[in-house]
């Protein structure tokens, strides 16, 4: 660098020299004549020849400062090209990067530097910035799902936390599909590289896609719940788990089933236990000779016995129809769905115990044989 500023400045001083001469030859023809006539007569009959003389090397001496000036204005043309080609930092006139000729040039490499070091910096600086925008506000929201979650209670617990990572990871894609963008490189055949791998998933799980899809849609509208009595699938069983897949029930014997969601969700569902208290119909039939009002009284008396029933709904004796054998009665009673089962069993079995108390008979299919004997 000394080295440089040294030349520089000797150029200066030759070039001041230089455009001194050429002044002084761009001076009249005429003016120096004139001097030099002027001389010679103030030195009459003894220096005319010596200032003529004088004048001839006088204007010698100029052309060679005005050759010299035309020189030296060619080295600082040149040297001027050097210094502007040594701050191009190694760019050629495509814009491709080049490296300098000299390894050891250190404004060579400081202009490559600023040409596309520092651009590029700037560049992962705001790829960055994004990628930690983006964790943060992924981050947030999948808080934000999570909690407005938790508060609603028709929504699900397994939903809201799948529609938060759902979210998470949507909101880290799109943040790094923005610094790909940012640094240069091209979003749009990635785009179209997830597309494709996408497409072929999608395919390969068709089946395992339609069971997600069920299982969101079951977790969304919630048809049933867990520890809840279903019919779904072909199945029946008390719920045990409910995931975006399955769904798990145990049966009443403790046999454990899994029935897929699309199976579930395509067809009927029967939720015994959606309802705080359903309705036990109990049939029985009493003989064709019974009196129709005591056997109501005595059915009634079963009903009123029946202290776990639900007085808020009207239970009844219903009498619904003549059989072939039998007259049918019905006994409708409201009871809680959690009691369904053990109340149904004890009302059949007191039904039938103040029937006979009351000497009413229970009619049952008969056969009668009569055998006849034949004459011979």
């Amino acid at each position: 660098m000394d080295r440089n500023r040294s030349g520089g400045a000797a150029l200066l001083v030759r070039l001041a020299v230089a455009f001194g001469a050429a002044w002084l030859l761009s001076a009249s023809p005429a003016a120096l004549g004139q001097a030099g006539v002027q001389g010679g007569g103030g030195g009459a009959g003894g220096g005319g020849a010596p200032a003529a003389a004088e004048l001839d090397e006088a204007a010698s001496a100029v052309e060679g400062a005005a050759a010299e000036a035309t020189e030296a204005a060619q080295d600082v043309q040149d040297a001027a090209g050097d210094v502007a080609a040594s701050q191009d930092g190694g760019v050629d006139s495509s814009g491709d990067l080049q490296l300098p000729d000299d390894m050891t040039d250190v404004n060579a490499w400081v202009a490559i530097f600023i040409e596309y070091g520092v651009p590029a910096l700037a560049a992962i600086g705001k790829a960055l910035a994004v990628l930690v925008l983006g964790w943060i506000l992924a981050t947030w929201a999948a808080r934000f799902i999570r909690r407005q979650g938790d508060k609603r209670a028709k929504l699900d617990t397994t939903l809201s936390r799948f529609l938060a990572q759902i979210a998470r990871w949507a909101i880290l894609a799109m943040a790094f599909i923005a610094a790909l963008g940012i640094v240069g490189i091209g979003t749009a055949s990635f785009a179209a590289l997830l597309a494709a791998a996408g497409l072929a998933i999608g395919l390969a799980l068709q089946g395992s896609l339609s069971n997600f899809a069920a299982g969101v849609m079951i977790l969304m509208f919630r048809p049933y719940r867990v520890g809840q009595y279903i019919t779904a699938g072909g199945e029946s069983g008390t719920v045990d788990e409910i995931q975006l897949l399955t769904t798990t029930l145990d049966t009443p014997d403790n046999v454990r089933v899994i029935v897929p969601n699309s199976a579930v969700f395509s067809g009927t569902i029967t939720n015994y236990s959606h309802h705080a208290i359903r309705r036990c119909d109990v049939s029985v039939g009493t003989e064709y000779s019974a009196d129709l009002d005591r056997v109501r009284q005595v059915l009634e008396g079963v009903i009123e016995e029946i202290e776990e029933r639900v007085t808020e709904k009207e239970s009844m004796v219903f009498l619904d129809k003549l059989g072939s054998s039998s007259i049918d009665w019905v006994l409708r009673i409201w009871v809680p769905s959690s009691d369904f089962w053990p109340l149904k069993q004890r009302i059949t079995a007191l039904t039938k115990k103040r029937l006979d108390e009351a000497g009413i008979g229970i009619p049952f299919p008969q056969m009668d044989v009569h055998l006849d004997k034949l004459n011979g």
